[in-house]
């Protein structure tokens, strides 16, 4: 835990009685209907401004003409093919990007839909790679209140002022949605977010003496991976009459067949009524997508009880030619508050046609005393079951194992959401109230902690229901299993002289038994993992201007989160990896930096990533250098591998992957240029910041080999590989002081060991390899008194230089104290190293410089203050705060603090014997070598190389 109540700024906590009266809140203290003290919160009118892009320089473009007339020509063949680039700097959408972002809705995986702070649904992300940022505007909440006595009405869209989309002025004969009441100031509306969940609280607006509560609840829940994956979310309306009239209100949900875009406007969408059981009821929306896409169904539907009655309008359109417009909708429910209920009974629409929007409504409608408290639940469920790639590779998403691939599912997602969202809500509290009340940590830090686990569900999440690549992969699954069957004999081979340990052991966990074995804390039954311990495969995104899946030197950063919340997912993922780095593919491919040609995925090299229109069958998407000389990726996945297999304890996970960690460490031999023990860099950015050129050993670079060579020493001892455990520590043993005298000035470590310009340059992130090592309880790489000082030198330098800390850390800084200007990456603040960083400093004990570096993201991104980045923090930002690559992976690296500070049990209660003490070394003396003895050998048993294409299967 964090020592003494540190950063505490009262400004950034944001009391919720700063934006709500202290009586309305009273009123809503009851059922989860008030807003948490700690929260992100915004007020309705706010205006959302516009974000500014970064440019480059002119030196940068001069530098960078060459690559751009490449990434051009590249973007051009690649939609001539009908297909999108994963980095296409060209292209821009047309709905500017702006300050405007609030929770997203859904679990992971199944698509993703966000929901701006004031109320609009927009950011739609059903279609795999594809995002449509603009919103739908006929999609909302609108409110209808009659007072008894009739002199007091009010009819009101749930949505502040003249929303973008709808234009400046309102046609007196619009039959659309412009002839709505778009009546709501704002001003006395708020908005709190607290991820997964977020409230709505309208203090007296449009009626003075109805005070109206909003929640926002979906099924992100740590350790159930069934709910998890489930897209669907409820609204929770909570209505107090303040007044001492009996009031009727109806609240009614719209909602148009779309997803996103001119989607709405392509013709064959279909609509039907549907009544479920417990009082469930609402319209089933068939939509049929274009370009040979599967099709997405939506349902929304409300929830009658007693006091709540429910009735829907299966259809109406936005233009005077359609049979029920969207005015004579509003119309109708200003008059009457509800529908007739003779719609149940109507039957599927008539397919819209080309160029006509098709709409459903649903009302519930309810008497509210006076004084008295009423709640109406609404549900938003898409049924999208098979997710297809570019390529032609199609699979089922993972809610289908629970729900099926039919269309109607989305009807019983919807019925489940208003059914169990009580539970889910005391699982989402029962996971944060133990950080939310934790008096030692920032208030800011607490709910940005949460909030930026957005990105799981908007990151182009994609989770699938079965490890199985594709069914035309049987034979090469068969080679797969054998692969595993003869990698776990040599393992056994080589611990036979410890099985009775082995066996007598009690793995010990960072988690409970929900973590480890997938059940749910609180309803089995209902978790559907019970006897089945596959939660098939996950990719996200890392960015959604950056198209490519589990880019994986940026998963290093992100990592942290799902490790936390998700451990077999993160397992999953690096299993993914460790049969990669056991491929080869063949195929030429062109690298746009330089214009050279290489293959595509060279055996024993880490991908970049898993591939963009057909992920783990065509990796390596990036094209920009040739990933296969970069010299982080490799030695990433050992410390992410021994991590990982250091905190949960799954000794079946290190045997499943141990393979690939040799090869990964035997592949980057080559790059020891001189016999020192130290990998070089090739004067070219061979590493995650892929503009900022490298010459001989560089700190970033060299401090990760440092700690991949004690954390690969590590996990050999522990799987019994003593030999290569030997050969680790000989390196280890070699390199460490050669990297200190390289490196090392008596205050931090220099960029590199070159003589350009910037090769003493203070790199934020340089000791990047120590931050891995302290989270895997492996002792540290250098003294504390030098870790100390250069992370000292960072905050003085990086982070206190910069706009007085209020801006993060930049990435690289001058030891004369001005920011390294070298190429945009060099002078850039990136976010999730930021939090990398203090994570680092939490480690190292300097918890009050991890806090202020921390927080300066948190002032720049995500107060009121700042740019306006909230629920779509960039990769970057510059000193003038242009962002980018909006919603990005890397800053899910916050999670690396939290797990700085409450570390695993099983890293806590590690034996305090050094590690690298334990191996003793022989006489033999070796480096690593590619013979026959060792994972390669294994590997072509299983016929897992051949000189043809190898699609990666393994």
């Amino acid at each position: 835990m964090v020592s003494g109540n540190i950063f505490h700024c009262r400004k950034n906590s944001w009391p919720p009685q700063e934006y709500i009266s202290k009586s309305t809140l009273q009123l809503f203290d009851y059922d989860s209907s008030a807003p948490p003290e700690q929260a992100w919160r915004r007020r309705l009118n706010s205006h959302a401004n516009l974000l500014k892009e970064f440019s480059v320089t002119f030196m940068e473009a001069i530098k960078m003409v060459r690559l751009g007339i490449r990434i051009w020509s590249y973007v051009r063949e690649e939609a001539s093919h009908g297909r999108k680039a994963p980095i296409d700097p060209f292209t821009r959408e047309s709905c500017k990007p702006s300050a405007s972002q609030g929770v997203p809705l859904g679990g992971m995986g199944s698509g993703s839909i966000s929901r701006g702070f004031r109320g609009e649904f927009r950011q739609w992300q059903i279609i795999p790679s594809l995002c449509e940022a603009s919103p739908v505007m006929a999609n909302q909440f609108s409110i209808f209140i009659s007072r008894e006595g009739g002199n007091k009405n009010f009819a009101s869209v749930l949505a502040p002022g003249q929303h973008e989309g709808l234009g400046s002025r309102r046609k007196p004969d619009d039959q659309g949605i412009s002839s709505w009441g778009w009546n709501l100031s704002g001003q006395h509306s708020t908005y709190h977010a607290l991820f997964p969940r977020a409230w709505t609280v309208y203090d007296g607006e449009p009626d003075p003496e109805l005070k109206i509560s909003c929640r926002q609840i979906s099924p992100f829940i740590p350790h159930n991976y069934r709910e998890s994956s489930l897209p669907a979310a409820v609204f929770v309306y909570t209505l107090v009459n303040t007044g001492k009239e009996r009031a009727k209100v109806s609240l009614l949900f719209t909602w148009a067949n779309s997803i996103g875009g001119s989607s709405h406007l392509s013709g064959d969408h279909i609509n039907e009524p549907f009544k479920a059981e417990d009082g469930v009821s609402g319209v089933l929306l068939y939509h049929k997508t274009a370009k040979g896409n599967p099709p997405v169904t939506f349902a929304i539907a409300a929830c009658e009880t007693q006091n709540v009655s429910v009735s829907v309008l299966p259809s109406f359109g936005l233009s005077e030619g359609s049979d029920e417009t969207a005015k004579g909708m509003w119309s109708k429910m200003v008059k009457d508050g509800q529908f007739d209920q003779e719609n149940f009974n109507s039957g599927t629409s008539m397919p819209s046609s080309p160029g006509e929007t098709l709409c459903a409504a649903v009302s519930a409608s309810t008497w509210v005393e006076p004084h008295g408290k009423c709640t109406v639940a609404f549900s938003l469920a898409w049924a999208s079951p098979k997710v297809k790639f570019v390529k032609g590779s199609t699979f089922n998403r993972r809610y289908t194992k629970f729900y099926g691939t039919s269309e109607k599912a989305a009807a019983d997602l919807a019925h489940d959401a208003l059914t169990h969202y009580n539970r889910w809500e005391e699982e989402i509290e029962k996971w944060q109230n133990p950080i939310l009340k934790d008096e030692t940590l920032p208030e800011w830090y607490k709910f940005t902690l949460f909030n930026e686990l957005y990105f799981l569900v908007v990151g182009g999440t994609i989770w699938i229901d079965s490890p199985l690549l594709s069914l035309n992969m049987r034979n090469d699954q068969d080679q797969v299993r054998e692969l595993e069957n003869a990698v776990v004999k040599e393992t056994e081979d080589r611990m036979s002289n410890r099985k009775r340990t082995i066996v007598e052991r009690t793995i010990v966990s960072t988690y409970d038994s929900a973590a480890v074995t997938g059940h749910n804390h609180t309803d089995e039954k209902l978790n559907g993992d019970d006897d089945d311990n596959d939660v098939g495969r996950f990719l996200y995104l890392e960015g959604v201007e950056y198209i490519m899946w589990c880019t994986y030197d940026v998963h290093f950063y992100a990592s942290f989160a799902l490790l936390e919340l998700f451990p077999r997912i993160e397992l999953n993922i690096q299993r993914d990896f460790a049969r990669a780095v056991l491929c080869e593919d063949g195929r030429k491919v062109k690298f746009l930096a330089e214009g050279n040609w290489g293959i595509r995925k060279v055996y024993g090299a880490v991908p970049h990533d898993l591939g963009t229109h057909d992920p783990w069958y065509e990796m390596n998407a990036y094209n920009i250098h040739d990933t296969s000389k970069w010299k982080d990726l490799n030695p990433k996945f050992v410390l992410q591998v021994y991590r990982d297999f250091a905190a949960t304890g799954d000794l079946q996970f290190g045997i499943d992957v141990w393979p690939a960690v040799r090869a990964a460490m035997e592949y980057m031999e080559q790059f020891d240029r001189d016999g020192d023990g130290l990998i070089e860099n090739d004067g070219f950015p061979d590493q995650t910041y892929d503009t900022w050129t490298v010459h001989g050993v560089s700190t970033y670079c060299g401090c990760l080999w440092l700690a991949a060579l004690q954390a690969a020493a590590a996990m050999a001892l522990e799987l019994g590989d003593r030999e290569f455990a030997e050969r680790c520590k000989r390196k280890f043993l070699k390199a460490k002081p050669a990297f200190e005298e390289k490196l090392w000035n008596g205050s931090y470590f220099n960029y590199d060991s070159g003589s350009s310009g910037n090769s003493k340059s203070i790199q934020a992130d340089q000791l990047a390899g120590q931050w891995y090592t302290a989270s895997s309880g492996l002792p540290s790489l250098f003294e504390d008194s030098k870790i100390k000082s250069a992370l000292r030198k960072v905050y003085d330098f990086n982070v206190m230089k910069v706009k007085g800390g209020r801006m993060g850390a930049v990435n690289g800084m001058h030891p004369n104290g001005k920011v390294d200007e070298t190429c945009m990456q060099s002078r850039e603040v990136w976010t999730g190293v930021t939090y990398g960083v203090a994570a680092t400093m939490i480690l190292a004990g300097m918890e009050e410089e991890a806090f202020t570096a921390a927080g300066g993201i948190f002032l720049a991104g995500w107060s009121e203050d700042g740019y306006g980045y909230w629920f779509q923090t960039p990769e970057a930002w510059t000193m003038d705060g242009h962002y980018r690559s909006l919603m990005y992976m890397r800053p899910l690296a916050i999670w690396g603090m939290q797990y700085a500070i409450n570390r695993p049990k099983a890293i806590l209660e590690a034996p305090r014997i050094n590690i690298m003490d334990r191996i003793h070394l022989s006489p033999v003396i070796g480096g690593f070598s590619h013979n026959e003895t060792g994972v390669r050998k294994i590997a072509t048993k299983a016929k897992c190389f051949s000189n043809s294409v190898f699609n990666c299967a393994c």
